[in-house]
């Protein structure tokens, strides 16, 4: 059997927080404010892995009230994604994800990215596409007022 799921997220950028993408860490004079690390793409796929697996959401399962969960690196949350639809019997077969930013300029990074992800998961580097793309200085996002991701997972039994 296999099972898709679609992910979103989105973030407010600020000053005095470091930016996470993709579980790397990006040079840039703003970061992502949010109760964990705020990395927009990692929660925007473990969302989509979570819907594939009919398991709610990464609020449900890492709720921002918790504070375990405070400053979490989103590696870890992802990690524990992947081990909670195991216990369904479900593995992921690919990601396709999108990053939705003015600055910093993301696709020298996504290499990076895939590779940190792939180590994360245990899976090959090709099961995970990531693509980036502004807004046409539109909206939140063209003002740099914040990121989103949207991610599209398929998971199989």
């Amino acid at each position: 059997m296999i099972r898709v799921g679609m992910g979103y997220d989105v973030h407010q950028l600020v000053a005095g927080r470091e930016l996470w993408m993709g579980g790397i860490k990006l040079e840039h004079e703003l970061g992502l404010l949010g109760h964990s690390d705020a990395d927009v793409l990692i929660h925007a796929i473990c969302d989509a892995i979570l819907g594939a697996a009919n398991m709610r959401d990464i609020g449900y399962h890492f709720p921002d009230t918790a504070a375990e969960t405070d400053g979490i690196d989103s590696k870890i949350i992802l990690k524990k994604t992947i081990e909670l639809i195991a216990t369904k019997g479900y593995h992921l077969v690919n990601i396709d994800a999108t990053i939705c930013a003015e600055r910093p300029k993301m696709n020298p990074h996504i290499p990076a990215m895939q590779e940190c992800m792939a180590q994360v998961i245990g899976c090959d580097v090709d099961a995970i596409s990531i693509k980036a793309t502004t807004t046409e200085k539109l909206g939140f996002t063209g003002r740099q007022e914040g990121i989103s991701a949207y991610a599209v997972a398929l998971i199989s039994k």
